[in-house]
């Protein structure tokens, strides 16, 4: 049966075998031709979000590459520093801590068939600025629900 290891992914651990794929000699070697390729990466990238262990530095890089996303952009969205993004995707073998590996899993399956809604919260609040001593003030309607008013000014709290 016709095999090919595909280190071509960035993966150690991803191997084609059967059809979907011609093996040919080049020039310079073996080469390889793969039928859509874009839906044998999200095959593996659903592959990958399903596994039951933690998603490791290689498995991250693979499926930030498919979201089209940068360190960057990846990082600030999963609440990572870009370093510390850069830092997991190096160290190839070591697993992605339980929350970022939870995101990006969320993240991934949305980018595959979801509306987009996930990455849009998740990047709202990755722009949100900390704010210190945020005020937030209730009342209670004729209707004995509480509800949220805005926060009196300064000088409307001193009289």
């Amino acid at each position: 049966m016709l095999h090919h290891h595909y280190t071509e992914s960035g993966l150690d651990n991803i191997y084609l075998v059967g059809s979907g794929f011609q093996i040919h000699e080049t020039p310079y070697g073996k080469g390889v031709s793969i039928q859509d390729t874009e839906g044998l990466h999200k095959a593996i990238g659903k592959w990958l979000i399903g596994q039951p262990k933690p998603l490791n530095g290689a498995e991250l890089r693979f499926l930030r590459l498919e979201m089209d996303s940068t360190q960057r952009d990846l990082a600030g969205i999963i609440g990572a520093t870009e370093q510390t993004l850069r830092l997991w995707e190096k160290h190839r073998n070591k697993k992605i801590p339980g929350t970022a590996d939870r995101l990006l899993r969320a993240l991934y399956a949305e980018y595959t068939g979801g509306d987009g809604h996930i990455r849009r919260m998740l990047e709202k609040l990755a722009e949100l600025d900390p704010l210190e001593n945020t005020r937030a003030c209730f009342s209670k309607a004729k209707n004995r629900h509480w509800k949220r008013e805005l926060a009196p000014s300064l000088d409307e709290r001193r009289a």
